[in-house]
């Protein structure tokens, strides 16, 4: 049993550089590896575009305006997302995911950041993943995603439960005197109920029977591509990528109707919109896993209940990574603010998802 992806044989090896690039000054930086990545440029004719900072990451791509669909997309890594980000395992999903046509190509690692191929097309909001058109996009991409196998032969294993007490060891101390943030123990549920929340999702959720399957983990609006041209969908950021359940991946998602800046849980899509994006989802899937045959009433309503259920461990995990971030992260977001609000959203969605029964 094991959580690791594997990256099919024969990848292409990842080129590394031993350049560091600020985060306050990208282009320098970001020169350097141009030169490598693109010896034929000339750098003084080389043209930048910002991408919005992510809560992450900074994201600049470079081009020439001989060639302006090839875009090569610097990422800087943000202050001590290493805590939260596992970059090797980021590094293996890229490639397996691109080895399957899902994800753009990786040009090379640097010491503080990775390199990679603009995809084209328009980043969604959360009136996008509403559109009838583009939510059947997304859920046939997400059970294209579902459907890899990239793991050798063992049984893949979620690391949901590992990542989530890994997150909660990170920001145990902000719940004692030595916090760095008074305004965690006047406005975050205390420690023993976090903990005590926890223990109970883990024993819940894990007997759903929701399969583990490789996933997104990060499924946010703008994480989403849509490329009118060729009409299709494809899904960016590969951070948070891991084996995890298949209904977790589905009910983050339908959280992130919500939006991120400025949350509205009345967003989250309604039991008919829910209903019709799974039963697109599970045709697909079936059809990827060639598993065949139509969908039943019973599986429908199944993943539905397991869905809602997983939402709720969504809305602890990023509650706890907006903790992590609060901490070190120096970008300019409300991330303390953005936990209570998804910890408020877990208490106040819980009581209607535990009355939730899987059917017989």
């Amino acid at each position: 049993m094991e959580t690791e992806i594997h990256v099919p044989v024969g990848s292409p090896i990842i080129r590394k550089f031993p350049i560091f690039v600020d985060e306050h000054n990208v282009t320098d930086g970001a020169m350097k590896l141009m030169k490598e990545l693109r010896p034929s440029w000339d750098i003084n004719l080389v043209k930048t575009k910002c991408f919005t900072d992510g809560t992450t990451n900074k994201l600049v791509g470079y081009y020439v305006e001989d060639m302006p669909e090839d875009v090569v997309l610097v990422r800087v890594y943000g202050n001590k997302t290493e805590l939260i980000v596992d970059r090797d395992n980021e590094l293996k999903s890229f490639q397996v995911l691109h080895a399957n046509g899902c994800a753009p190509r990786l040009y090379c690692t640097f010491q503080n950041g990775i390199c990679y191929e603009f995809m084209q097309g328009d980043a969604l909001g959360p009136q996008d993943v509403r559109d009838p058109v583009l939510l059947r996009l997304i859920a046939r991409e997400m059970a294209r995603i579902h459907a890899i196998h990239a793991h050798n032969g063992c049984i893949p294993k979620p690391n949901l439960w590992i990542k989530m007490r890994k997150y909660f060891s990170l920001v145990a101390t902000e719940f004692t005197d030595q916090a760095s943030n008074t305004r965690i123990q006047q406005e975050v549920p205390s420690q023993e109920l976090l903990e005590q929340e926890m223990a109970w999702m883990k024993e819940h959720l894990s007997q759903l029977g929701s399969p583990v399957v490789l996933c997104h983990n990060d499924l946010l609006c703008k994480n989403i591509i849509h490329n009118m041209k060729e009409g299709h969908v494809r899904f960016i950021d590969y951070e948070y990528s891991s084996y995890n359940y298949q209904a977790f991946d589905i009910g983050n998602h339908f959280n992130e109707f919500a939006g991120m800046s400025e949350l509205d849980y009345s967003l989250y899509p309604s039991r008919e919109m829910q209903l019709e994006w799974l039963h697109i989802y599970l045709q697909a899937y079936k059809l990827f896993t060639k598993k065949g045959g139509e969908v039943s009433q019973r599986e429908l309503e199944t993943l539905y209940v397991q869905v809602n259920k997983f939402a709720l461990a969504s809305h602890f995990f990023w509650g706890f990574w907006a903790l992590i971030q609060a901490k070190y992260s120096t970008i300019d977001f409300d991330f303390l603010g953005y936990a209570v609000l998804r910890f408020n959203q877990y208490f106040e969605t819980k009581p209607a998802v535990v009355a939730m029964k899987i059917p017989e």
